[in-house]
């Protein structure tokens, strides 16, 4: 899968193009007529209505005033909250800091009732020590971040965990091989980490499958990405945060999971997979 925005958020801009353009012909409107209403360019109203342009919320009410429709302006502002939410850059997610950005995603964790997630990259964060989180934001802190707040947000982190022993929730979490060895935080860090790894796949409501390394894979690894119920896909880019909702790009990711979880060993191979880069860190 390319590493860019999803046809979801491209789908919710053009949906709301539609519907503007739409109120425009209800009013029997022309664009020109629309941008000569709001005094703006005549370019303007064209690169709206096709989608070239995203309007501002202010836009869509000069929009609605222009064309008698403003009892529409609070539904079409929804649209326009909607669709930019589906992609948002981590410095737009981040720029108040960490903790803000962690607190953001425990509603959607806390009503979900099966998660599927797959990392190529780190530890799935559900399934991550307390030095593992920590040396994971400080990195993403360093990169990215001006705020300093590394340790709130490891707290709320920590704390999001409770959903994998409350409630009727389950889980199932597949890793590359690769990052049973990739040195976050270092060794002492790494192997309190995949100490723990043996301990949560061996809770009930949880499957822990490793992808092994092997030079004959009939599924690349991918982007990492999380599956909720079967509502949403959130996938984490180099360049910020993607929401997935339209159905069938969610089918598409489900499609993707089962086939690396047809790749992934379970149980005692899994536990030996993890052993073995415990062992290679000595």
């Amino acid at each position: 899968m390319a590493l860019s925005p999803s046809s979801s958020a491209q789908q919710a801009r053009q949906a709301l193009a539609d519907r503007l353009a739409e109120l425009c012909r209800d009013a029997g409107l022309t664009g020109r007529d629309i941008a000569d209403r709001c005094d703006w360019h005549p370019s303007k109203s064209s690169r709206i209505m096709n989608a070239r342009t995203p309007p501002s919320a202010d836009d869509i009410r000069a929009w609605c005033r222009a064309c008698g429709a403003e009892d529409q302006t609070a539904d079409l502002t929804a649209s326009l909250r909607t669709a930019e939410g589906m992609w948002v850059g981590w410095r737009r997610m981040e720029r108040a800091g960490l903790k803000q950005a962690q607190e953001a995603r425990l509603p959607l964790f806390e009503r979900t009732h099966r998660f599927r997630s797959y990392s190529s990259w780190f530890v799935p964060g559900l399934i991550q020590t307390h030095g593992y989180t920590e040396a994971v934001l400080r990195a993403v802190q360093r990169r990215r971040v001006e705020v300093d707040d590394v340790a709130e947000a490891v707290a709320v982190r920590m704390e999001r965990q409770r959903v994998l022993y409350e409630g009727n929730r389950r889980f199932a979490f597949l890793v590359e091989e690769s990052v049973l060895r990739n040195g976050i935080g270092g060794t002492d860090v790494l192997i309190g980490q995949l100490g723990h790894l043996l301990t949560v796949g061996s809770l009930p409501n949880v499957s822990l499958g490793v992808v092994p390394m092997r030079a004959d894979r009939s599924r690349m690894p991918v982007e990492g990405f999380w599956i909720f119920d079967t509502a949403q896909v959130n996938v984490e880019l180099v360049s910020g945060y993607l929401t997935i909702t339209q159905p069938s790009e969610v089918a598409m990711y489900a499609d993707t999971f089962a086939e690396l979880t047809d790749l992934a060993v379970y149980g005692a191979s899994a536990r030996a997979l993890i052993t073995a880069a415990m062992d290679s860190l000595g």
